[in-house]
């Protein structure tokens, strides 16, 4: 069941940045350091229609992590790079090449692999708070020297950095939900709002909102969407893992072979990027509509 909560998320997602793309598209100078930006964005139909669907995106994403682990849910959002392929082609005309079909293929085969042969052991929903602390620092200053060095380099390349960018706000910011939803079930409401986990979930998904954004206006969708779904999972992972006590259940051949798999789906999601980039290199780095690259 959170395996397809997980699966029906992944697509609202590519769904929303699809969109969300489309209504960028013409607006310049898209910025963090511009706030008036997205207010303009705001305005835009399509942009709009993008951002109901990441809200139902995040619907599901929330019911699939209060169901299943982090190790297993956050890793199949990488399949959004798989919906968002045909969606930019058909919705913004976003080129795809055979290389990134390939690639497509490669990253559902592999998280095929990790679903099937994977399975979960049982983990925690929280972790005490002076290892959150660590983390969100770390993080954090992940997250700040992304946004710094964003505005380098050509416009696919920026829209895979702030795409990690977001990708890690958002790998944090799904983590933090684990504790955020316990608190809820064993609390009620009242719980849920006397608990710091709430607000540092919601900060670092809406700073991860703010950055995507950024992203997906230099035009270049795939890169954008591939960066973003590779790191969230691997943060998710990380804190899994490192904060939670997630494991992968024996036997052990079963968790190299899963690992393995989830290893390919990363791996071919990054080929996509370094296609898409490959693919405008010999042409002039026009933004939408011709526009120079966005900066932050």
């Amino acid at each position: 069941m959170a395996e397809l909560l997980a699966l029906c998320a992944a697509f609202m997602f590519a769904l929303a940045a699809a969109l969300q793309q489309k209504g960028a598209l013409g607006l310049e100078g898209v910025s963090l350091r511009s706030p008036g930006s997205f207010v303009r964005l705001a305005g835009q139909k399509f942009w709009l229609l993008g951002t109901a669907a990441l809200l139902g995106g995040y619907l599901f994403q929330a019911v699939a992590l209060s169901k299943g682990q982090l190790a297993i849910v956050q890793p199949l959002l990488v399949t959004t790079i798989v919906f968002a392929l045909p969606l930019g082609h058909f919705l913004t005309q976003q080129a795809v090449d055979r290389r990134q079909i390939v690639a497509a293929g490669l990253v559902v085969v592999g998280l095929a692999v990790f679903t099937v042969v994977g399975n979960a052991a049982q983990g925690n929903d929280d972790a005490p708070s002076w290892e959150w602390a660590v983390a969100i620092v770390v993080l954090g200053t992940a997250a700040a020297v992304l946004a710094a060095i964003g505005g380098r380099g050509s416009l696919a390349r920026k829209a895979g950095t702030y795409g990690a960018c977001a990708g890690l706000l958002y790998g944090l910011s799904a983590s933090l939900w684990k504790p955020t939803s316990a608190s809820f079930s064993s609390g009620g409401l009242g719980g849920m709002l006397g608990n710091w986990e709430l607000y540092a979930f919601a900060v670092a998904g809406i700073l991860g909102f703010l950055v995507q954004q950024v992203s997906l206006a230099t035009g270049r969708l795939a890169p954008s969407v591939a960066m973003t779904s590779v790191v969230n999972p691997l943060v998710s992972i990380l804190i899994g893992t490192a904060l939670l006590d997630e494991r992968l259940a024996g036997p052990t051949w079963h968790k190299i072979l899963a690992y393995t798999g989830l290893a390919l789906a990363l791996v071919a999601a990054m080929l996509i990027t370094r296609a898409a980039e490959e693919a405008r290199a010999p042409g002039p780095d026009l933004g939408p509509a011709g526009a120079t690259a966005t900066s932050t």
